[in-house]
């Protein structure tokens, strides 16, 4: 299913969710810095970048062109965090990992919405994030958990309830 919005065309899955990609963006291979970026509604606010999944469009690929948009960041692909739902939102995003290799000066959202990206540490992205994006925060905390990177095939749904991540095999 397909719902257009001016400049978008939103996608869903079977079951009713936007299909969603996103990347935690890191420095290096030590993955103990992320890249966040500012919120386009809230700008004081910090985001991991990602967004919606264009018809035909693969997880993956939606997530590298997201995080150049929203970031301004080209890197090497990794590892399927996971799919993470949001209920509240009807969100299911596919999160993957991302080395950025390239920074560029000015991108897209940079030049035409003044949005801004910042470097944190894990734990402080991840207080940053728990304010108003507390599944964002939830990527960071199943990474922490997490430590062995898995090849992608098992993807998990996580379900935020009362903050606290459940995970749910599909």
């Amino acid at each position: 299913m397909m719902k257009f919005k001016p400049n978008q065309t939103r996608t869903y899955d079977g079951e009713g969710f936007k299909k969603r990609a996103a990347c935690l963006c890191f420095k290096n291979e030590r993955e103990d810095e992320v890249l966040l970026v500012s919120s386009s509604r809230h700008p004081d606010q910090w985001i991991v970048p990602g967004g919606g999944m264009e018809p035909e469009e693969e997880p993956c690929g939606a997530a590298v062109r997201e995080v150049y948009e929203e970031a301004g960041v080209r890197g090497t692909l990794g590892r399927l965090l996971g799919v993470f739902e949001n209920q509240d939102s009807k969100h299911r995003t596919y999160v993957y990992v991302l080395t950025v290799t390239e920074t560029l000066e000015d991108w897209e959202d940079s030049v035409n919405i003044g949005r801004k990206r910042k470097w944190f540490k894990i734990d402080e992205a991840i207080r940053v994030l728990q304010c108003h994006k507390p599944v964002h925060a939830d990527y960071l905390r199943k990474l922490k958990a997490n430590c062995s990177p898995s090849n992608g095939n098992t993807p998990e749904t996580v379900t935020p309830d009362d903050n606290a991540p459940h995970r749910v095999q599909r």
